[in-house]
């Protein structure tokens, strides 16, 4: 039933938005072709743009699934994980473990894991992927997109974020039972090592890099070479467009800094996956108290969907430290226009970046600034409990940690003499971060990584 020049994009999450709302990706595909939209729940803002690009708009429902789906895909990503085994997956095993607290659940999961553990390898994994395809299909809700594809007719639906996307899952697959051409995009550059197994065997991939490209093909055997894109990643786009740059005192006035005085910038994590985060950010804090002649001050960005209030704290008793709005929607977790240019301009101004083992260390070599990244742990949380210096291991990390373009802290000590190095010669590993950028973007860090997805979909769509 494809047609012809028409697509149908999917978006399962707020950042799917930013990446490809506000990039204008998906103006320019509906400039060239028809461009229907399937979408959760969104702000207004971004509804009145997608209804300005898009001919139709579809809500994304996520339909429970039937109890014998569930038990499949949960066994195949354990074999999966099991049979990639990288530190990010052995991380995951062991947070799943911990998750099982009653007795009947320590019972399934120990049932689940001698199926998957079985299972892990390539023929296993086929096998099993086979019986979930045959399951989904069986047991599918299906009828609310068969009828809205029938009536769009589309001849390519890509859904925007391949793995944070369990409510996708019916919209996807009831585009290939009928025959429709399905794309996606890997959304991060650690999300093959670190999440789960790609359970829906789209035709076409666009990824960030050679490298991604590379280490999907040798997962997954039925993916064919020349079905794979390797187009960049639209959420870098605002770094080197102009219009979103603002000068260092428009910037300074914006989030009450002084302009005279250098900027540390530390970007938080997950609060799950690095507990007590506000102690290492406060002892940081201190040791800026007479580090340099004007002191530097610290800005400080925290995870826009850390919603447990565990900065608070800290806020108020610490007015030293800068901690200006993450302008995120709380609908969909969506990022504002706003938080583009806070991110960008909080990048090309800091004297140093600080962060636990996040896609924020590119970011800041992209601007070439010193990166130091955090491993050693606060001294409220045990290292039986979690382990910082743990993700430095994760096979994403380790190359940027061998790199030589980030300095990693293993101590409170190493840290200070670290930031004071930085400040005093922040030129010192610009060589590396600028290998690093090259050997991991090539050309694609342009500002135009927004037009290569919309020219990849429109070619797959024969528009």
């Amino acid at each position: 039933m494809p047609g012809k020049g028409s697509i149908v994009t999917i978006i399962p999450r707020g950042e799917v938005l930013r990446n490809f709302g506000l990039t204008g990706t998906l103006e320019r595909i509906a400039s060239r072709a028809t461009l229907s939209v399937i979408s959760v729940n969104s702000p207004e803002s971004y509804r009145k743009m997608m209804a300005h690009s898009a001919t139709k708009m579809f809500p994304l429902t996520e339909f429970p699934e039937h109890w014998l789906v569930r038990i499949q895909r949960e066994i195949l990503d354990i074999a999966h994980g099991r049979q990639l085994w990288s530190q990010a997956a052995q991380a995951r095993w062991r947070t799943r473990d911990l998750e099982a607290f009653t007795p009947g659940q320590k019972v399934k999961r120990f049932g689940k894991k001698a199926v998957g553990i079985a299972m892990a390898n390539r023929t296993g994994l086929n096998l099993l992927s086979k019986a979930e395809r045959s399951a989904s299909r069986l047991l599918s809700h299906r009828k609310a997109y068969d009828s809205f594809y029938k009536s769009v007719r589309p001849s390519l639906v890509f859904n925007g974020s391949h793995i944070h996307s369990r409510n996708a899952i019916q919209a996807v697959q009831s585009a290939q039972w009928l025959g429709i051409p399905t794309a996606t995009f890997i959304f991060s550059w650690d999300n093959l090592t670190s999440q789960g197994r790609i359970i829906l065997p789209y035709d076409y991939f666009l990824v960030w890099n050679q490298a991604l490209k590379e280490q999907l093909l040798e997962m997954y055997d039925w993916i064919q070479p020349e079905n794979v894109f390797v187009t960049g990643t639209p959420q870098f786009d605002f770094h080197f467009r102009p219009e979103f740059y603002l000068s260092r005192t428009e910037f300074c006035q914006s989030i009450g800094a002084d302009v005279l005085r250098p900027i540390i910038l530390y970007s938080t994590g997950m609060a799950n996956h690095m507990p007590g985060e506000p102690e290492i950010v406060e002892q940081i804090a201190d040791m800026l108290h007479g580090l340099g002649t004007p002191q530097p001050q610290l800005l400080v960005r925290v995870y826009p969907k850390d919603q447990t209030g565990r900065f608070d704290d800290l806020k108020r008793r610490r007015k030293d430290i800068l901690f200006p709005s993450v302008a995120w929607e709380a609908e969909g977790f969506t990022p504002r226009a706003e938080d583009s240019y806070a991110l960008v301009n909080s990048l090309r101004h800091c004297a140093v970046g600080i962060n636990v083992a996040s896609t924020i260390s590119l970011e800041l070599c992209m601007f070439d600034k010193p990166v130091i990244n955090v491993a050693y742990n606060p001294t409220s949380v045990s290292e039986r409990e979690i382990s910082y210096r743990s993700y430095y291991e994760f096979d994403h990390y380790k190359p940027i940690v061998a790199s030589g373009a980030v300095r990693v802290a293993r101590s409170e000590r190493e840290m200070l003499e670290f930031l004071r190095s930085s400040l005093e010669h922040p030129a010192a590993e610009s060589s590396e971060r600028k290998n690093l950028i090259s050997e991991m973007f090539g050309n694609t860090l342009d500002g135009k990584s927004s037009v290569r997805v919309a020219d990849t979909l429109l070619q797959l769509a024969g528009a």
